[in-house]
């Protein structure tokens, strides 16, 4: 069962998020290599929501050093993370194809 982390960050401005978001784009693969999968949102202008799934407890402290550093961005206001198991995981192969 794959494990979720969940992190929602408030930015001083629009701007200031639209920055961070733009640097998620270019995340490179080495940055996450033990994530499943990596998803950013962004929502009212200045809040972003980063949910990353990982297949183990173990894959993910593997990433926290990157998250760290991301994290320390001067321009979060409030950030709140929350850490589950994931129970759901529906892709569309349709959709895929």
């Amino acid at each position: 069962m794959s494990i979720a982390r969940i992190t929602t960050m408030v930015f001083k401005s629009q701007a200031a998020a639209d920055a961070a978001a733009k640097s998620y784009e270019a995340i490179e693969v080495n940055d996450y290599h033990s994530a499943e999968q990596l998803i950013g949102i962004q929502s009212n202008g200045n809040k972003l929501i980063g949910v990353t799934l990982f297949d183990s407890q173990e894959a993910m402290d593997k990433s926290d050093a990157v998250r760290d550093e991301r994290m320390a961005n001067p321009d979060i206001v409030s950030m709140e993370g929350v850490v589950g198991k994931v129970r759901l995981n529906h892709l569309n192969w349709l959709m895929l194809g």
